[in-house]
């Protein structure tokens, strides 16, 4: 959902500014507009030019009703493609582009723990280092992860070795953003492609 239509707060919300990642309360009486709804979040834009997001728990804030993104997950012992299914559910909150797509995740490590549970372990980046978002990024992947059955822990790293760059994208996630495709060839490097 992308509006270019006005909306006005609500109620005081709690909000993440971004790029900075700094937790802000938006009051109410607040304008803003809805520039993506995308992995459970939306990401809002004031008359300012400052953006924020908001979890779908605060989605009455904004007159709307939360997404309701996080389907049921498969059943069975957990997978590779269980979780690259999960991590598309996470998007950056300043491109509409899952962190998959976007080639963020750099490795994935499925051991078990136990009898019949398992720990995840993902080594994933950011598309600029620093960036004050990595942490909400984070935890919003440990949670979707450990949403899958059999998910005993799910630890993320956030590393910047190799340095991103456009060339780490999908085929994809390129021409959605309508970024040239003989630009920089594709990268063999993020594991989920």
């Amino acid at each position: 959902m992308t509006t270019q239509n006005t909306i006005t707060l609500k109620r005081d919300c709690e909000s993440i500014a971004i790029p900075s990642g700094t937790r802000e309360t938006l009051t109410a009486g607040t304008t803003v507009r809805v520039m993506q709804s995308m992995g459970g979040s939306f990401t809002v834009a004031t008359n300012f030019g400052a953006m924020f997001r908001i979890d779908a728990r605060n989605a009455d804030a904004l007159g709307l009703a939360p997404s309701s993104e996080d389907k049921p997950v498969a059943s069975g012992p957990v997978n590779e493609a269980m979780v690259r299914d999960q991590l598309k559910k996470v998007f950056d909150p300043e491109i509409p582009v899952n962190i998959v797509d976007l080639g963020l995740v750099y490795s994935c490590s499925i051991r078990p723990v136990g009898e019949e549970s398992s720990r995840i372990d993902i080594k994933m980046t950011m598309t600029a280092p620093g960036c004050g978002m990595s942490e909400v990024l984070k935890t919003d992947v440990e949670s979707k992860l450990s949403r899958l059955p059999g998910v005993k822990e799910a630890h993320v790293d956030v590393v910047f070795d190799p340095p991103w760059n456009s060339s780490f994208m999908s085929e994809a996630a390129r021409l959605q953003l309508g970024l040239d495709l003989m630009d920089s060839p594709p990268s063999p490097f993020p594991i989920f492609k």
